[in-house]
């Protein structure tokens, strides 16, 4: 089956490398690099590799618009929240060529609710179904061909059947559809981000009170999570949660809920102790030092919004940054992905230090945050860090150390609910 994918999201990549990989005839216009690789997601080897491989046995093609075969069968589209205008001019496009109607087209782009009936109104003589994205930046194909369940939006059986032989290779079985209305599934995909969202706000709400009462949050957190009931996922106290398309499913869940005159104040909430919590190391760092931040250094490792990924859209570095230079102190930043996007965001600036290396950051600092869990910080050499910190302290904003353990190497320990 021929297949046009538009969109440059993590998701658009996954899918293509995954239908190519089942022998389907991909075709990607306009979103690849010309070697065939996304910039936004250059770090992601396992779909890169996927894209190489797919690409070289000629099942994955890139090219321009209008190079798309016009008996192409089914249509793809993922775009992230602000780049709606760029999918409306797609759909301009294609309405404008000699196309045999119906055709199946995917909406896998992260809009608003109803966004899929707006993009209908474009083709209404198409075959429109929502297909949320449930990819996850740092386990992108796996987070994809191992979900339990696929909900679809779509309620047409002739459609059903259609979307489940294009997905049969990699979901074979029919109990694995959850097939839905449109609008349904629009509001499951964000309430299910509101779900996690939940959570997350819910432990950092803990873990401010375990800190006053002198309990340590981590065991909480493993009691919680041995209860079958509750599980661990998304359980992890820290310093906030980010990510572009997360952060908009929550804003528009909550604007949907108030749009109703439901006087649910669960999702503001949720919002807004996730934005305080982006604030939490700084107001660990200022009462440490009475306020006195001044001319400090302070050595932060981590920018973008979570471990294996480059995005900074939502991440804690932001209120971080600006806090800290509202306090006068000079940033010396390490992240193994995301600098370039630091730099590209925030430019040349005598207060920020953009460092290669996680060492460098932290020559002559009074203090060494933590606000994304790398794998490569979760040892470091503790011995190098006494040598070169001006001042031993640690804050530890995803509690990945341990505390005891670190105070023995002569260091001072700051975490969140410990």
């Amino acid at each position: 089956m021929k297949i046009a994918i538009f969109g440059k999201t993590l998701y658009a990549m996954v899918m293509a490398g995954l239908l190519a990989e089942c022998g389907h005839e991909v075709y990607c216009a306009q979103i690849f690099e010309t070697d065939g690789e996304s910039q936004c997601f250059q770090y992601d080897e396992a779909v890169i590799r996927l894209l190489q491989a797919q690409h070289q046995k000629g099942f994955l093609h890139y090219c321009e618009f209008a190079d798309i075969p016009l008996d192409t069968g089914v249509y793809i589209f993922s775009f992230s929240p602000n780049e709606e205008n760029k999918l409306a001019e797609i759909l301009l496009q294609l309405q404008a060529r000699p196309i045999i109607h119906p055709k199946l087209m995917l909406n896998a782009s992260t809009l608003g609710l109803n966004g899929t009936e707006k993009l209908k109104h474009y083709m209404p003589q198409d075959d429109w179904v929502y297909l949320p994205d449930i990819v996850q930046e740092g386990n992108a194909i796996l987070s994809v061909t191992q979900v339990k369940q696929l909900v679809v939006g779509c309620t047409e059986e002739r459609v059903q059947r259609l979307v489940q032989e294009v997905l049969r290779p990699i979901f074979p079985r029919q109990h694995q559809y959850l097939f839905m209305p449109v609008l349904d599934a629009e509001f499951t995909k964000f309430s299910i981000s509101g779900m996690l969202a939940t959570r997350i706000s819910y432990m950092n709400d803990m873990a401010l009170v375990a800190e006053k009462l002198g309990i340590d949050i981590e065991h909480v957190r493993q009691g919680m999570a041995a209860d079958s009931r509750i599980g661990a996922s998304y359980l992890y106290p820290g310093a906030g949660f980010g990510g572009e398309n997360f952060s908009h499913d929550i804003i528009t869940l909550a604007q949907a809920v108030s749009t109703t005159g439901a006087k649910s104040q669960l999702l503001a909430q949720v919002w807004e102790i996730n934005e305080q919590q982006k604030e939490l190391l700084f107001r660990k760092i200022w009462n440490y030092f009475h306020g006195a931040l001044k001319g400090k250094i302070i050595a932060i490792w981590g920018a973008s919004f979570k471990e294996n990924t480059s995005r900074i859209e939502q991440s804690p570095i932001h209120a971080m940054l600006k806090a800290l230079w509202a306090q006068g102190a000079k940033v010396q930043l390490h992240d193994p992905q995301a600098l370039a996007e630091i730099q590209h965001l925030y430019g040349e600036r005598s207060d920020l230090i953009l460092c290669q290396d996680q060492y460098e950051a932290v020559q002559n600092a009074d203090a060494l945050c933590l606000l994304t869990a790398w794998k490569q910080y979760w040892s470091p050499d503790y011995k190098l860090l006494l040598k070169h910190m001006h001042h031993p302290l640690i804050l530890d904003g995803r509690n990945i150390y341990s505390p005891e353990f670190v105070k023995a190497q002569g260091f001072a320990y700051i975490g969140v609910g410990r």
